[in-house]
C-alpha cells in the first residue's frame, strides 16, 4: 500500500478513535453530586439538566464524527478527489481557476453532508436545552452570507497563494509567507467594521454604572479603548460571551446582550478584565508570532511536497496540480498538527490562568470574578467535571472548578476574597 496513504488513514482512524475515547471517559467522569464550590450558583435540576446536555453533545459529536471519518475514507479510497477534478479540470483554462473551481466545489460538497448535523444541533439539541434563538429564515441568511464571503476571501486568498507557486519558483513559499501574514493583520480591521456587521447589530454601551466601571478601569490599566460595544447575539443563541478587536489604539469591547442580562456590573467588570488580561500579557501578540510561525513552516513543507507524485498515487489522481498538492498535503500534515495541537492548547489553558490571576489582581475583586465564572459556567450548562484525558486533548481553558481553585489558593489574591 501507499505509503503516503498509510500515514492519512491511520491518522484519520487514530484522531477518530482518541474522541471516542474521550466522550467515553468525559461521561464515566460525569458525578451526580454537585461539587460543594457550586451550591448555590446550580440548583439540582439545572446541574441534572447540564449533565444531560454534556451527554447529548457527546452523543451527537459520536454520530458526526463516524460519518465524517466514513465519508473521507471513502472518498480517498474510491477516488472521489479524482472524479471531481476530472470535471472540473480544463473548464477555465487556466490552473489557478481550475484549482478555485475543484477547492469550491469540494467545499460546497462537504458542506451539504454537514448541513443536516448543522441544523439537528441547532434547531434540536440547542432548542432542547432552551439555547437557540435562531429561526430558520436567519439560519438560511446566515450560510447564504458565508457563502458569498467565502467566495470573496476565498478567491482572493487561495488564488493568491495558488499564483505564488504557480509562477515562482524555490522562493514561492516565502513570497506565500509574506502575503498570508499581511493578510492576516489586514483582516483584522476588515472583521471589525464590514465582515462582523453583516451577521451582528453593534450598537454602543449606553450610559450608566457599567460603562463607567468599565471606562475607569481602561484608564487606570492604560488599556487603549476606543469603544464598548453591545452585540445582538440573542438573536440566534442565549449563550453568552465578551471579546475585544483590534489593533492599536482602535480597541473596541464587544459584550454579548446575553452577558449583560446576566451578570452584575461588577461580574461583569472582572470578565472583561481577563479579557483585556490576554492583551497586556502580550497572549495576543504571542498567539499572532506562533500562528504566523507555524504558516510559514506548514509553507515550506508544502513546497517541498508540491506535485510529489506518490502522494497524487495515494488519492488515486492521474492530474498532478498545485491546487491538489495543497489539499493532499494538509491531509498528509495532520498528524503534526495533532501533536502541536497539543501544546498550543496546554499554552492557551497557562495563559487562561495569568489572565484570571490579571483580572483578580487589577480589580481587587476576586469574589465577584469567581461570582461571573460560576454564573457563567450555569448559565451555559458548562461540563463542571470533565475527564483530565479530554482536558489534555481538547481543552483550550482550564476546567472552571481548576481556575475558582487557582484563584483562591494563590497567595495574591488572599486580600481580593472574602468568602
Amino acid at each position: 500500500m501507499n505509503f503516503f496513504l498509510i500515514i492519512i488513514l491511520s491518522t484519520l482512524v487514530i484522531e477518530f478513535v482518541i474522541s471516542i475515547i474521550s466522550g467515553f471517559l468525559t461521561v464515566k467522569s460525569l458525578s451526580s453530586i454537585l461539587p460543594s464550590e457550586f451550591v448555590g450558583a446550580y440548583d439540582e435540576d439545572k446541574y441534572q439538566k447540564s449533565q444531560r446536555y454534556t451527554r447529548d453533545n457527546i452523543r451527537f459529536s459520536r454520530i458526526t464524527s463516524t460519518v465524517n471519518l466514513l465519508v473521507i475514507i471513502s472518498v480517498i479510497l474510491l477516488g472521489g478527489f479524482e472524479l471531481v477534478d476530472s470535471w472540473t479540470r480544463g473548464i477555465t483554462m487556466h490552473p489557478v481557476w481550475d484549482g478555485l473551481l475543484f477547492m469550491g466545489i469540494l467545499y460546497f460538497i462537504q458542506d451539504i453532508i454537514s448541513l443536516p448535523f448543522s441544523i439537528y444541533h441547532t434547531f434540536v439539541i440547542e432548542e432542547k436545552y432552551g439555547f437557540n434563538k435562531m429561526t430558520p429564515s436567519l439560519f438560511i441568511k446566515d450560510k447564504l452570507k458565508a457563502y458569498l464571503l467565502l467566495a470573496i476571501l476565498g478567491t482572493i486568498i487561495l488564488g493568491a497563494i495558488l499564483s505564488i507557486f504557480e509562477s515562482l519558483g524555490s522562493e514561492a513559499w516565502f513570497v506565500a509567507w509574506c502575503t498570508v501574514t499581511l493578510i492576516t493583520i489586514v483582516i483584522q480591521p476588515l472583521y471589525i467594521h464590514f465582515i462582523a456587521p453583516l451577521f451582528n447589530k453593534f450598537v454602543p454601551l449606553e450610559d450608566g454604572e457599567l460603562k463607567s466601571l468599565l471606562e475607569k478601569y481602561a484608564v487606570t490599566i492604560k488599556f487603549p479603548l476606543s469603544g464598548i460595544f453591545v452585540m445582538d447575539g440573542s438573536k440566534r443563541s442565549t449563550h453568552s460571551n465578551a471579546y475585544f478587536t483590534g489593533f492599536g489604539k482602535n480597541k473596541r469591547i464587544v459584550l454579548y446582550d446575553t452577558l449583560i442580562k446576566e451578570h452584575s456590573p461588577r461580574e461583569l467588570l472582572t470578565i472583561l478584565a481577563h479579557e483585556i488580561g490576554h492583551y497586556k500579557k502580550h497572549h495576543i501578540l504571542k498567539g499572532m508570532l506562533l500562528s504566523i510561525t507555524h504558516t510559514g513552516m506548514l509553507l515550506f513543507l508544502l513546497s517541498l511536497f508540491l506535485n510529489n507524485q506518490l502522494l497524487f498515487d495515494a488519492f488515486k489522481m492521474t492530474h498532478v496540480s498545485v491546487y491538489a498538492s495543497i489539499l493532499f498535503f494538509g491531509l498528509l500534515y495532520s498528524p503534526i498538527e495533532l501533536i502541536l495541537a497539543l501544546g498550543l492548547n496546554a499554552l492557551s489553558r497557562k495563559h487562561e490562568f495569568e489572565a484570571d490571576r490579571f483580572a483578580v489582581e487589577t480589580t481587587t475583586d476576586g469574589d465577584s470574578f469567581i461570582r461571573g465564572l460560576k454564573q457563567l459556567s450555569a448559565h451555559n450548562l458548562s461540563n463542571l467535571t470533565p475527564h483530565p484525558f479530554t482536558v489534555f486533548i481538547s481543552y483550550s481553558h482550564p476546567p472552571v472548578l481548576k481556575r475558582i481553585s487557582e484563584i483562591r489558593n494563590n497567595s495574591l489574591n488572599s486580600s481580593y476574597i472574602t468568602t
